[in-house]
């Protein structure tokens, strides 16, 4: 059993609370528009278009295959940018034990770790096996998902994890597609089994500065599904690293703060205090 490992953070304190290693994986069903990283959408297909570019040589064409040699990278992501795929070549396969060995390293510096992606939820069973390992080394586990696999299919898992950061792109249906391509009632139904099972660690919406309506819509239906009880993290939507065609669906402004600050302030006066802007 292997997955393909995008990159590794050793020490994050953004991927949950306190200091994290986090783990993110290849490949996601979703293709949201303002996507920060649409480079883990895919598999790189070998078409060889990174090739030339590459100024440290890192990388290569031997049979047929893109191959990529982490020794002589220096993280200038040339080969991301010119991808007309939203692939990276540059990713590792690695079997539970192999990864679990890399980053046991940093289990004396972390609180534990965070798997994220693209989307781990696709490497379900890999997870599994990496968490029974992780766990009885003392650490915790979460996992960063943007709902569109069914928890309650593996219920191992489930019971290993310590909670969920669960991504809720938009409530109304529809416009979900719009934004994703894909429908969101796996995802609403995911949110309520996690909050009902304990494991909902806290739910993310990125507000758009094109869509005030429905970034209202959306705030007002998840903070009911959460009864105010679960951290609800409002982003205000950065163009930064969003590809072109994101850009001219999300714009190419940031969200005011005071807008997210007002939607933030509305529901507390609702009664609803779990609200944070980020």
């Amino acid at each position: 059993m292997k997955a393909l490992i995008n990159r590794i953070i050793p020490f994050s304190n953004v991927d949950g609370p306190g200091n994290r290693c986090a783990i993110f994986f290849q490949g996601c069903p979703l293709h949201c528009a303002y996507c920060h990283n649409p480079e883990t959408w895919r598999l790189c297909d070998h078409c060889g278009k990174c090739v030339p570019g590459c100024p440290a040589a890192a990388l290569t064409i031997r049979d047929g295959q893109v191959h990529w040699d982490e020794t002589r990278c220096v993280g200038c992501d040339q080969c991301i940018h010119v991808c007309p795929h939203h692939a990276s070549c540059k990713v590792s396969e690695l079997t539970p034990d192999q990864l679990f060995e890399q980053i046991a390293e940093t289990f004396p510096f972390v609180q534990g770790i965070t798997v994220s992606g693209g989307e781990c939820m696709l490497y379900a069973d890999f997870l599994t096996d990496l968490f029974r390992q992780v766990k009885a080394a003392g650490k915790t586990c979460l996992i960063d998902s943007n709902g569109v696999f069914a928890f309650e299919k593996y219920p191992e898992l489930l019971a290993l994890c310590d909670g969920v950061m669960l991504d809720m792109k938009a409530y109304d249906e529809p416009f979900h597609s719009q934004l994703t391509g894909a429908s969101n009632q796996q995802v609403l139904d995911n949110l309520i089994l996690l909050r009902d099972s304990g494991k909902l660690e806290e739910v993310r919406t990125v507000l758009l500065p094109q869509f005030p309506e429905q970034n209202a819509r959306t705030v007002r239906a998840v903070n009911e599904l959460l009864r105010g009880k679960i951290r609800y993290k409002l982003l205000r939507y950065r163009p930064f690293g969003v590809c072109e065609e994101g850009l001219q669906f999300c714009g190419r402004t940031m969200t005011p703060l005071a807008e997210a600050e007002r939607l933030a302030q509305a529901e507390m006066d609702r009664g609803y205090f779990n609200c944070v802007v980020i």
